[in-house]
């Protein structure tokens, strides 16, 4: 269960857990997860409209 929690906090669905480290470089690899995830998703609905026309 931990990535779909991991997925849901990057997309904004669910609050970040209070008790995780918070460094600096911690907040970069999320940051460029979260973009990852998004252009991922993008690219899925891209593909799709594709697809479906």
């Amino acid at each position: 269960m931990g990535v779909i929690r991991q997925l849901a906090e990057y997309l904004f669905i669910k609050k970040p857990d209070p008790n995780r480290p918070k460094t600096q470089w911690i907040k970069y690899m999320h940051g460029i997860n979260r973009i990852s995830i998004l252009i991922f998703i993008l690219c899925l609905i891209i593909l799709a409209i594709k697809l479906i026309f």
